[in-house]
């Protein structure tokens, strides 16, 4: 299989990443760190359900923040055994862009070596961790992908940029490999990705969201 091709990056403010495909950010201009706790974490009910064995999926692994910290949050509450990660990625960035991303978190700056080698390999075994990430288009990788999960992050860009990775059948496929009683959280609220989740088969709620956000999306298999 070729190598997928890399994303080409602009920096804000020479520290915030903007992929140049899609002219969006990778991470709130409010807080990368702060945004993945309160849209991702906090949207699946986590620390809360964290359990051994736990799994996360997420369409958009990007600059593996959201990974950060959510293993940063499974160390932090003790639990026993593994979380396992499986992140869907068409276009990976370069192992500089992302640490040089990353260097903006010290809270999580621990884990950048273990972010890099997932990066670089697209597999990782901590004491801790299970990690994968399945290079390519979505809407063909997550139909064919042999795992269920506990909690999925929806992290592609906007929905106006980037709709392929908010499309019907995607979400679809999504609810397919959810366990049953499993959460997603999304940081838009965009009608068409909140109906799409909804014949999907998800129960969908608005929340508050995030910084300039005014609300977010999140909900579980109905």
């Amino acid at each position: 299989m070729p190598a997928p091709s890399r994303a080409m990056i602009d920096w804000r403010d020479g520290a915030v990443p903007v992929a140049v495909a899609f002219g969006d950010p990778y991470f709130s201009l409010d807080g990368g760190l702060a945004e993945a706790r309160h849209v991702f974490l906090a949207g699946n009910g986590l620390p809360g359900r964290f359990a051994p064995g736990f799994r996360i999926a997420e369409l958009g692994f990007g600059t593996g923040l959201n990974l950060a910290a959510a293993l940063a949050a499974f160390r932090a509450a003790g639990c026993a055994g593994r979380l396992h990660y499986t992140g869907f990625e068409a276009f990976p960035l370069a192992p500089g862009d992302l640490a040089r991303a990353l260097s903006s978190f010290p809270d999580v700056a621990g884990l950048v070596p273990d972010l890099l080698d997932l990066a670089e390999a697209g597999r990782l075994d901590c004491p801790d961790l299970t990690a994968r990430l399945i290079p390519g288009d979505a809407r063909q990788t997550v139909s064919g992908w042999d795992g269920q999960a506990d909690a999925w992050f929806l992290d592609g860009f906007a929905p106006a940029k980037n709709p392929e990775l908010w499309e019907p059948g995607l979400l679809c496929d999504v609810a397919r490999h959810t366990a049953p009683g499993g959460s997603f959280a999304t940081y838009t609220a965009a009608g068409a990705v909140r109906r799409a989740l909804a014949e999907a088969g998800f129960a969908v709620e608005r929340r508050p969201g995030f910084g300039r956000k005014r609300h977010m999306t999140a909900g579980w298999l109905a």
